[in-house]
């Protein structure tokens, strides 16, 4: 019973993925009858906000409707790669290109709030500090994930691979643990390096030194303690860069035996996978519209340190979801379904 339900999972995410675009197109709806919280203003710019809201929903509808179609297991090869390809698409656009650094940087923010909620910092509530826009924006990543997942369950489908694990007849290579654990270590790496090029430059500011700054803009932000902020995400920085270790280290798959009431135990995957991936799709994000910003404004006249560390989100965000899935490859053991090993 439990590997039937197993096996059922593309269905479901195809349908979760449905329901989400038909909830989020009546969401638009609403928007269109000039409700207010629309949150594309790029859209808004071009038109007007209640049109953009309709050419919105309408959209949502239409992919609420092909949702249902991945479901649909006898057809043909290509139809089926094309699902997928599309599916990939609305998945990207929503996990990628809808969100902008606000949403990494909520991340960010989030366990500052609840380890300083107990001496009453920050003056303000989590949930007053992040606007809606922001919130509308993990909204559509959840959407991403569920567009995802269910392109997954179609290409799988698509190579006749198995719909619980993957594999195939003819299993690439770089997918075996051993060789995932080369090209994994690479990946970990990059991940562990870059986000400590943006930490040193925070803690540098924290402690008066001017690195990729001008002297007025430090003194600026000294004068409002915008440093000390600055300073608390480099450790979280720092904190993410040691927990990244994990998806190469032992201690990354069993818990040390230092850890009270979980030494020795097994490190659920999940447990790693889950936030690494949504930081890395969160690193990308920022990233690109870092990225954007500088091609069209270039550098800050505040200086190249504003900027600069976020240039290199993207290529964080990818060698971390390199490094996650090749975690993923290493820790996934003998399939239930099709006995692959």
């Amino acid at each position: 019973m439990k590997s039937k339900i197993v096996e059922l999972w593309p269905r479901w995410f195809a349908y979760a993925a449905a329901t989400w675009s038909f909830g989020y197109g009546c969401l638009a709806v609403a928007w269109a009858a000039a409700r207010p919280g629309f949150p594309f203003e790029s859209m808004a710019a071009l038109t007007s906000g209640r049109r953009a809201a309709g050419v919105v929903a309408v959209l949502c509808l239409l992919a609420s409707l092909f949702a249902t179609r991945l479901t649909i297991i006898r057809t043909g090869a290509w139809r089926l790669k094309a699902r997928v390809a599309l599916a990939s698409a609305i998945a990207v656009t929503l996990a990628v290109l809808v969100p902008d650094a606000r949403a990494i940087a909520a991340a960010a923010y989030a366990p500052i709030f609840l380890i300083g909620a107990p001496f009453g910092w920050p003056p303000v509530s989590f949930s007053v500090a992040v606007p809606w826009p922001v919130w509308h924006q993990y909204l559509c990543i959840t959407g991403g994930f569920l567009w995802a997942a269910a392109a997954l369950g179609c290409w799988r489908r698509s190579r006749h691979a198995c719909v619980v694990c993957g594999r195939s007849a003819r299993a690439a290579r770089w997918t075996h643990p051993g060789n995932a654990a080369q090209w994994g270590s690479w990946a970990t790496s990059v991940a562990v390096i870059v986000p400590l090029f943006y930490a040193t430059t925070r803690i540098a500011w924290a402690l008066g030194i001017p690195l990729g700054i001008t002297d007025a803009f430090l003194r600026e932000g000294q004068d409002i303690g915008m440093w000390w902020a600055g300073a608390a995400l480099a450790s979280v920085a720092i904190g993410g860069a040691i927990l990244t270790l994990g998806l190469h280290q032992r201690w990354g798959e069993v818990c040390p035996s230092w850890i009270p009431g979980a030494g020795g135990r097994r490190v659920p995957p999940l447990l790693a996978i889950i936030p690494a991936g949504l930081v890395a799709t969160l690193s990308v994000a920022a990233g690109l519209d870092t990225v954007g910003h500088f091609l069209r404004d270039g550098f800050p006249d505040e200086g190249w340190g504003a900027t600069a560390p976020g240039l290199l989100w993207p290529v964080w965000g990818a060698a971390l979801g390199a490094a996650t899935l090749a975690y993923y490859y290493r820790r996934r053991g003998a399939c239930t379904r099709c006995g692959r090993a």
